[in-house]
């Protein structure tokens, strides 16, 4: 392959004062706007194609949901390919946890598909989700059978028959992002600059990558739920299992913010924040009948009484009881098993930060002020570091905790001002680009025959 560097002429566009040009019009080579429709065509089909939306109560719901995700993957796509991670972690613990009782006859598809809340019970109210876990409790307790999973909508052939994934979609995103990294690689052996919008096109591209890849197997556009019918259970068992539910924000009982718009926002609950809750109430719970019994007893000091109920509120209070659940704002929340994986949990930070690393293959690309310039690079660096330092925090929430309370809340504010500085800048910079930003190249191909 022969590849000829082939400038383009400056009487195709008019130069600024300080030898940038603004709109190019479309002539041999390449103008303005085809780059900006490539890059924009890149972006659209590396994120609509790879969002694996939940399973909403109605078809229009389930479309605003995915619509929302799109937003949050163009704005920020390392929550979305982390949150593609714990649902793959999830997946993988509810296969685990059914082995024995499903003589490992379920599988990643099938976990993926209870866990993207496509399962669900009736109750005289309406229908209710079936969680991950409480489908597990259900097999311990003998309550069903997993070889009655076909009746519950649970074959792999009913499963595949409701996921809408589109090949072709898929297939025409494989070949847009190979040709733009390509093309990209080819400017990069010519010498040739990226526009910062070819930049930032780039930066999706692992991370949407990441993100296919842990949701390769999960069901895609399920549109409607399976509902089933619970089976006989003593009102003990009852009580134990509609407490195991992780939330009722996505039951359908007319109940609350059940029918607020607002939940196509939120991030479909996981097992492990209902689990961690459950420990903290029940370890507070310990504390209190601790207490109790040696007041019984008469060996308690009463002068660290006040110090124990202060301490055992505080404790209730974290548990994420009815009182502090309902009013508790989660921003994040990383899978404990995940966060604290020693050598696995860095390797995630570094992917996280990698959006605003790749940003930087623009940090020699003139802007058209030196102010732009830097206010790129710095709102870059930011991004990098904001994301690294608000991935250190487990949980976040919008509770003052203490000093680091400042600092888990300002990180990600500070990550969503380098974007906004960033998609700014992308903007601004069509009006005065550098020249060489549409010279092309020729490529001569040579034909190779196969006998």
């Amino acid at each position: 392959m022969n590849l000829t560097s082939c400038p383009r002429s400056s009487s195709n566009f008019s130069l600024t004062k300080d030898g940038f040009v603004g709109w190019v019009p479309e002539s041999p080579g390449r103008g303005t706007l085809s780059l900006i429709v490539s890059c924009l065509t890149t972006i659209f089909l590396c994120t609509w194609v790879v969002i694996h939306a939940r399973v909403s109560k109605r078809p229009f719901l389930h479309r605003l949901h995915k619509f929302a995700l799109f937003l949050k993957a163009i704005i920020a796509p390392e929550f979305i390919a982390v949150e593609a991670l714990q649902e793959w972690f999830q997946a993988h613990r509810t296969v685990k946890n059914c082995a024995r009782s499903t003589g490992e006859g379920l599988k990643l598809i099938h976990a993926f598909y209870i866990g993207m809340l496509a399962l669900k019970y009736r109750k005289p109210r309406g229908d209710k989700v079936l969680w991950p876990n409480q489908y597990v409790w259900l097999l311990e307790q003998g309550l069903i059978d997993w070889e009655d999973h076909k009746l519950w909508g649970l074959s792999e052939e009913n499963i595949c028959d409701k996921s809408n994934a589109d090949g072709i979609a898929k297939l025409l995103a494989l070949i847009q992002v190979t040709w733009f990294v390509t093309q990209s690689i080819l400017r990069h052996v010519h010498n040739l600059p990226l526009a910062q919008l070819e930049s930032m096109t780039l930066s999706y591209i692992p991370l949407v990558a990441i993100t296919y890849f842990f949701w390769w197997i999960k069901p895609k556009d399920v549109m409607t739920p399976a509902i089933v019918n619970l089976p006989d259970m003593f009102l003990q068992q009852e009580t134990t299992f509609e407490s195991m539910a992780v939330s009722n924000t996505f039951d359908n009982e007319d109940l609350g913010r059940q029918n607020s718009l607002w939940t196509i926002w939120y991030l479909t609950s996981r097992v492990f924040e209902k689990e961690a809750k459950d420990k903290l109430f029940q370890a507070a719970k310990e504390i209190s009948n601790s207490r109790e019994i040696k007041q019984a007893d008469g060996r308690e000091d009463p002068r660290t009484k006040n110090s124990k109920d202060a301490e055992g509120q505080r404790s209730t209070c974290l548990s994420g009881g009815p009182t502090a659940s309902a009013s508790e704002v989660v921003v994040a929340y990383w899978d404990p098993e995940m966060y604290h994986f020693k050598i696995l949990w860095p390797i995630i930070c570094l992917f996280g930060a990698s959006f605003g690393a790749l940003h930087l293959l623009s940090w020699n690309t003139p802007f058209p002020t030196l102010v732009e310039q830097w206010l790129w690079r710095v709102a870059a660096l930011v991004s990098i570091f904001s994301m690294l330092i608000f991935m250190q925090f487990e949980k976040v929430v919008l509770r003052w905790e203490g000093p680091l309370t400042i600092i888990s809340l300002v990180s990600p504010a500070l990550y969503l001002l380098s974007r906004i500085v960033m998609i700014g800048g992308v903007i601004a910079a069509f009006r005065a680009s550098d020249p060489a930003v549409y010279d092309t190249y020729v490529v001569s191909t040579y034909w190779i025959h196969f006998l």
